[in-house]
């Protein structure tokens, strides 16, 4: 496949992830409003960090590895061996999810039965419900490698909405049920998601459409492991690399969800604070989580694909090498505006959003502040989801292995600065300590790209250089709405918040116009693809 074709099915997934995640993300911050009148803020804190860490941890220590060595490279392979690699994710599930599972049974603090009943089936039902979704796994690496996008937006729409109807019968039905709702609908999500991946290619493979495109796949029961005569079971080359993402994985599970490893085993909040901290921070990782994690998801295919891993810049195509450094650059400039307006706006209507979504019981005390501090952090995730997405696409297995001492010493340090900033700031320093990770993890980033690039004619950390009159108009925006914000928000009346409204949308609508006429190049590239 042709890097230009590459780089437009990969631009269509990513959109078309980033509308999943809207869905997703819109879907859960209505469903808290909705429950936090239904149930209790200790409730939604169990199943919102301690039960969700349980499952997102198994599942990422399964598979996530397997996930980035299978990516790499081009589609043309030894797919029996490939799929074989995979279905491991299976047994490391089960391993994962019976160690985790005793630890969060017997080790850590268990919820007052009268407050959160049934604790136990919510740890067995999440438990259960990774090693279910672990079973789709061959089915979703071949549907991302030969980007279905059709498929993929289907199959988490149709989970997601499922989910979604089953929880909020549940709890409008039987709100005494506790974490019985929760679990149902975590497996009913986890199933249906399954099943859409392997419908799909039970009537796929076989047909007249498959043949056209010469699906490497011909059979279903290909996708089950098989041993293959006088062969190896698995590709080494892949299992070596997934060693090294295994082990680099699981530092990066301890950065990644580092504030819930800290609030689960060191108790710094109670249950009750965990759900505020858990309803704010899914408010501030909206755009984070629907725009960018899809833009980093769908091009690190697009780089694995046209630049092979492990060359320097001067064995790959130079075409291939000139294109991929365009579109890094021109990413980075995306994420890098996105961020700004986040952060800029972010901070003058935090207290404002809080107050709309959850009354007083979220504007009060320390929300506003977090969701000011979040704000400053989705500007480090934007930067740091595109500039690791290039890294770990390029990286050879050496330069992985080295990667993880650097993530040993950081997930220490990470983890010391959490529990110490936590105790002086409270839920704040949580993303204080995030700041400062994924500021560490930026500079690495991009030091590795600027070495990559060094003997090439390329810049493409060029990106991250806003025109000045764009920045001009930030800093104005950013004083104007601060100084709105202290003279209407938010306990004037409804008048005063609506003014406060306005400066802001003035000035958000000054601040495009102003980046449509300085960044021509980025406006033509997101119109194109």
């Amino acid at each position: 496949m042709a890097a230009q074709d590459v780089l437009g099915q990969t631009a269509r997934l990513a959109s078309s992830s980033a509308l999943l995640q809207v869905l997703f993300r819109v879907v859960t911050f209505g469903l808290n409003a909705f429950t936090l009148r239904y149930l209790s803020r200790e409730l939604i804190g169990v199943v919102n960090v301690r039960l969700t860490l349980l499952y997102s941890t198994v599942v990422f220590l399964a598979r996530e590895a397997f996930r980035r060595a299978c990516l790499s490279g081009s589609a043309k392979r030894n797919w029996t061996k490939t799929i074989n690699l995979l279905w491991l994710t299976v047994p490391l599930g089960v391993f994962w999810s019976l160690i985790l599972g005793l630890v969060w049974l017997h080790l850590l603090e268990v919820p007052d039965p009268s407050v959160v009943p049934h604790y136990q089936a919510g740890v067995v039902a999440f438990g259960l419900s990774a090693i279910i979704e672990l079973l789709g796994e061959p089915f979703w690496v071949l549907a991302q490698v030969h980007l279905f996008v059709r498929l993929k937006v289907i199959a988490e729409s149709l989970s997601v909405v499922s989910k979604c109807i089953l929880t909020v019968t549940l709890v409008i039905i039987y709100p005494h049920w506790g974490l019985y709702i929760f679990s149902l609908a975590q497996l009913l999500y986890v199933s249906v998601l399954v099943m859409c991946y392997v419908i799909y290619f039970v009537m796929f493979l076989g047909s007249p459409e498959a043949t056209k495109k010469s699906f490497p796949v011909a059979r279903v029961k290909a996708l089950l492991p098989s041993w293959v005569e006088d062969e190896t079971f698995v590709n080494w080359r892949e299992a070596r690399l997934t060693w090294s993402f295994f082990k680099q994985s699981f530092l990066k599970q301890i950065l990644t969800e580092g504030e819930r490893y800290v609030m689960t085993f060191l108790n710094v909040l109670n249950f009750g604070d965990q759900g505020v901290y858990d309803i704010v921070n899914n408010l501030g990782s909206l755009v984070a989580r629907f725009i960018f994690l899809p833009i980093e998801e769908s091009f690190y295919v697009f780089f694995a694909k046209v630049l092979e891993r492990g060359k320097t810049v001067k064995d790959q195509k130079q075409d291939d090498v000139a294109m991929a450094a365009n579109v890094l650059e021109l990413l980075l400039k995306l994420v890098l505006l996105i961020g700004l307006t986040i952060t800029v706006f972010g901070y003058a209507y935090s207290q404002l959003a809080l107050d709309i979504y959850g009354g007083s019981m979220l504007s009060s005390g320390t929300g506003p502040d977090l969701l000011r501090c979040y704000s400053l952090y989705v500007l480090f995730l934007a930067v740091n989801g595109v500039t690791e997405c290039f890294t770990f696409a390029l990286m050879c297995k050496e330069e992985v292995d080295r990667y993880n001492f650097v993530m040993l010493a950081l997930s220490f340090i990470f983890l010391c600065i959490s529990y110490f900033l936590t105790h002086w700031y409270g839920s704040v320093g949580f993303i204080l300590a995030n700041c400062f990770n994924m500021g560490i993890r930026i500079a690495h980033s991009t030091h590795y790209i600027f070495h990559y690039f060094r003997e090439s004619p390329h810049r493409p950390l060029t990106g991250l250089l806003p025109s000045p009159a764009l920045l001009l108009l930030y800093i104005i925006s950013a004083a104007v709405t601060a100084c709105s914000e202290v003279l209407f928000c938010c306990d004037k009346g409804w008048m005063a918040r609506l003014i406060h409204i306005s400066t802001g949308a003035l000035c958000l609508a000054a601040t495009l116009v102003t980046m449509f006429c300085t960044e021509t190049k980025l406006i033509h590239f997101v119109r194109s693809q």
